[in-house]
């Protein structure tokens, strides 16, 4: 009862953010984009979005695939039903107290907390096990990157923070990193805490394992109809023939459940038991999912051929986000004494 008076009085701040480092899949829909916009539909949140472009400098090398890339995530995000009028939907790299911020918590974040970091950790593993020098590969982005995230979120003293499994670390060590400078300079940051949308919390690929870029086993977004149905052909099932019961613990049925009415999966779970082939399994799968998909296409389409009007979108959602930034770094630098 108290938190819903308390509700009443303040919202909740909710932060998320995509990296653009390709062309956005079902991975990035079901298992960010899609909750993050009916979590703002809820009057009780304010809802921050914003696409982590300095993020990805750490793997894309170009100026051609980060305009690229940048742009379809915008155009995805708009696409799928976003209203900027109810969130603060804005590109990290135009936000420079970000930046500012990320600097100020380097110097309060234990090289030891870096280096338990997953992604750094994951490189040395991989170093080491070649024989090479356990950091060949690494630069500074790479290594501070959960710093600069910390800021991402700090600075709006962002509450709950969507993300998947593999991004609950950093989520944690922001926090860590808030309680260190609270500790120091005073109550100024909000403790934020990961949340994770558990139905969605590991998307199977193609390939069965989680869906992602790394594995290259993903089902891109917003391709043309003759891609994704070949992308859904591409899906790995077992040798059993059409007749034959199948388990209905698959990808084909775990992709299904995603897009179907209840009514629908326990229809198409019968029939795989009773013996649908993998083939007729497939079709229905495609068409089920083109169903969904088709006029969320037509919008990203629009959003793509008009990126002038995306470019105005991503500008007033910066002046937003800028708004609470600008008095949250003046509070911060008087804090810790380089103003008055």
């Amino acid at each position: 009862k108290v938190a819903l008076l308390l509700r009443g009085f303040m919202k909740e701040r909710v932060l998320t953010g995509i990296k653009p480092t390709g062309y956005a899949h079902l991975g990035n829909y079901f298992g960010a984009i899609k909750p993050a916009i009916e979590m703002s539909k809820d009057e009780g949140i304010d809802c921050l979005y914003f696409i982590a472009d300095y993020h990805a400098l750490t793997t894309v090398k170009t100026r051609e695939e980060m305009e690229e890339f940048t742009y379809n995530i915008a155009c995805t995000w708009l696409a799928c039903g976003l209203d900027p009028s109810k969130v603060i939907f804005y590109k990290q790299s135009d936000i420079p107290e970000d930046l500012e911020l990320g600097w100020i918590l380097c110097n309060l974040t234990p090289k030891g907390l870096m280096n338990r970091a997953h992604a750094y950790k994951a490189c040395v593993e991989k170093n080491e096990a070649a024989g090479v020098d356990r950091d060949a590969g690494v630069n500074m982005g790479l290594y501070n990157y959960p710093v600069l995230m910390a800021a991402d979120i700090l600075l709006f003293n962002s509450k709950r923070i969507p993300v998947g499994l593999d991004q609950t670390q950093h989520v944690e060590i922001a926090r860590d990193i808030a309680i260190y400078f609270n500790n120091r300079y005073g109550n100024i940051f909000t403790l934020p805490e990961s949340f994770v949308e558990k139905e969605t919390s590991i998307l199977v690929g193609l390939d069965g394992r989680k869906m992602s870029k790394s594995y290259g086993n993903t089902i891109q977004l917003f391709t043309d109809e003759k891609t994704l149905q070949k992308s859904v052909n591409r899906i790995v099932t077992d040798s059993r023939l059409p007749g034959e019961a199948k388990d209905t613990d698959n990808t084909i049925c775990k992709l299904y459940r995603l897009f179907a009415t209840p009514d629908e999966v326990q229809d198409f779970e019968r029939r795989m038991l009773e013996g649908l082939g993998w083939g007729d399994a497939k079709k229905e799968l495609f068409a089920k999912m083109n169903q969904t998909i088709s006029p969320m296409r037509e919008k990203f389409d629009y959003y793509q051929s008009h990126r002038d009007e995306v470019d105005v979108i991503l500008e007033e959602g910066a002046k937003k986000a800028r708004a609470i930034a600008t008095p949250m770094l003046a509070k911060i630098k008087k804090a810790i004494g380089i103003t008055r």
